[in-house]
């Protein structure tokens, strides 16, 4: 008995779907930017409808009505996931990676290995090193913003930023040296 009313349930969705689908998939589409996104929604709709148990007891109108709503509702959401959750299309992905020399799989792998280096190097440098990077770089301020937040002088925190960006281009040359003698 319950394999049969599920199997009339669903033939009633089938025909409310060879019934409704044009006309919600066009109403869905005034409010979805692409084909596909829209059809999407409007398979959302009919699941929705499949686990309605009381929609195969309302008036035509009703059932149009009700698509509607969920319709309407349906796309809402959508747009709601597409702010929360942005997306970029394969094509448009596979595009911008490889438009841009720097951003080709070979460059960027490179990329994240000067970035792990670098914070290698930061790491090993003494804390209020660190910290004056940080205040400088990080969060942009200027040196004398640095030297009343450490209660340390414009001058010496000058003095120190220059030293250790000395320092640390000094590290690179030497690795670069290192490597290039190899």
């Amino acid at each position: 008995m319950l394999k049969r009313s599920a199997t009339l349930g669903q033939s009633h969705i089938a025909g409310l779907y060879q019934r409704y689908a044009p006309e919600l998939l066009l109403y869905i589409r005034r409010h979805v930017i692409s084909q596909e996104d829209a059809e999407d929604v409007l398979l959302e709709v009919f699941i929705a409808a499949l686990e309605n148990p009381r929609l195969s007891e309302m008036s035509q109108q009703e059932q149009l009505a009700w698509l509607r709503r969920v319709a309407h509702n349906k796309f809402v959401d959508f747009h709601r996931r597409s702010i929360r959750h942005p997306s970029i299309s394969l094509e448009d992905m596979q595009q911008e990676l490889y438009d841009e020399d720097d951003r080709a799989p070979e460059l960027v792998a490179l990329g994240h290995e000067e970035y792990a280096l670098l914070w290698t190097y930061l790491a090993s440098l003494p804390q209020i090193q660190q910290e004056v990077l940080r205040l400088r770089f990080a969060e942009n301020l200027r040196c004398p913003e640095i030297a009343r937040r450490l209660n340390k002088s414009d001058g010496a925190i000058r003095t120190m930023l220059s030293r250790v960006l000395h320092l640390l281009r000094n590290i690179y040359a030497n690795s670069e040296e290192e490597i290039s003698n190899g």
